[in-house]
């Protein structure tokens, strides 16, 4: 490792929504670890070299539990929350293992496979009321968030009609414009799960995750009350804001690289694939946080416990001693062991319903609309900045 004159700041906005900000350039040139500045000033280490970050996310000493002192924020935002209880995602084991193990059996591949009826069932009616509706349409708001919206109400037993609320409190959670934004948007999402939970504990156990949370976890000790509500907030923010993101933003880097959709079309089995090279791509969730417990040692660098270490996803899935020409978009590619995901322990829960939800969307989206276009210029379309979930804040289409 080369130790960088001046540390980059992390995290900055891209320029490009499906390329890495043109400011993480030197960190790529410093593979594998380099030296970042967060917002508040503090320094912490980058990951930024496929392999490492494969080794260091399956490394012990490195702990995801937010309210260790010293744990890394890379915005105010999540700095306000960092101490309020989470679920999965801050959490190490054995909490970690106990929660992920009452989850799994609902987000199996088989699972994911069985509900795909159902997905395809609600792309397509979004796609009614959108071609009813006729062109031009704003595709985020009109199929990219209700698809994946409407998929997880139903898997999680949470009620769409809520949806108008529920999405709105989670965009104040990951976006607000200031501090005291996201703790009413924190604590709106509390409040809503906490009484659904306990509408729940009074009805006869309904199909949804949360009813079996609720009617046999809860009712046997294995949760409290305060551990199913974090639940259900992770589970339900992030089973929505990530594969909404992937579509819209998905969508848009299809549309930008018509030759590429085009061997799409002519091959549909090439779909899986695509869907793999896009989450690579597109690296929506940039930045995943750890914490040093012990020092760890890496090509002669001592990482010293207390240090924090953070990962960007989306410079390790272009490190092209994985991925030869990291910044072309090919199908043709093996781009399977991609870290979009995360990998390890904390790898993302529902990955086999995201990558059933995108292949379903994007087929049946240029399936049905072969004259699909921008209708709007590219650079004039706005996206999300850097400091959250990556993905368009609005995405102007007509056919």
């Amino acid at each position: 490792m080369t130790e960088l004159s001046e540390p980059v700041a992390f995290p900055q906005d891209r320029s490009c929504p499906y390329h890495p900000p043109r400011a993480y350039d030197p960190l790529r040139a410093d593979r594998p670890l380099a030296r970042v500045t967060l917002y508040d000033g503090r320094q912490a280490w980058l990951v930024t070299g496929h392999g490492l970050a494969r080794t260091l996310l399956a490394d012990p000493r490195l702990s995801t539990d937010r309210t260790r002192p010293g744990f890394p924020a890379t915005t105010p935002r999540f700095a306000a929350v960092r101490d309020r209880r989470t679920a999965l995602l801050g959490v190490d084991d054995p909490e970690h293992h106990i929660q992920r193990r009452m989850l799994v059996p609902s987000f199996t591949v088989r699972r994911a496979a069985a509900l795909r009826p159902d997905i395809q069932r609600i792309v397509d009616e979004r796609l009614d009321a959108m071609i009813a509706q006729g062109p031009p349409a704003e595709l985020v708001s009109a199929f990219a968030l209700p698809v994946p919206s409407t998929v997880i109400c139903a898997l999680l037993g949470v009620p769409y009609a809520d949806h108008d609320f529920f999405e709105e409190q989670s965009r104040r959670l990951l976006r607000g414009p200031d501090v005291a934004d996201v703790l009413e948007g924190r604590e709106r999402l509390e409040a809503y799960l906490g009484d659904l939970i306990d509408r729940k504990q009074k009805e006869p156990p309904g199909t949804g995750v949360l009813d079996d949370l609720v009617h046999q976890r809860l009712g046997d000790g294995a949760v409290d009350r305060e551990e199913l509500i974090a639940l259900g907030i992770i589970l339900l923010v992030a089973g929505h804001e990530t594969t909404a993101n992937m579509i819209s933003l998905g969508t848009y880097t299809l549309l930008r690289h018509p030759g590429r959709l085009a061997e799409l079309r002519a091959d549909p089995a090439l779909l899986p694939a695509a869907v793999e090279e896009l989450m690579r791509m597109l690296s929506i969730a940039d930045g995943l946080l750890r914490q040093a417990v012990e020092d760890i040692e890496v090509d002669g660098t001592t990482i010293r416990a207390g240090d924090g270490v953070l990962f960007s996803t989306s410079v390790i899935n272009r490190d092209e001693t994985a991925y030869p020409e990291p910044d072309t978009l090919d199908f043709e590619r093996s781009a399977r062991h991609h870290v979009a995901f995360g990998f390890g322990i904390h790898q993302c829960l529902g990955q086999n319903l995201a990558r059933a939800e995108l292949e379903v969307a994007l087929r049946t989206l240029f399936d049905r609309l072969p004259g699909l276009r921008l209708a709007a210029p590219a650079d004039e379309i706005p996206f999300k900045p850097g400091d959250t979930i990556q993905g368009m804040l609005e995405l102007p289409v007509t056919w």
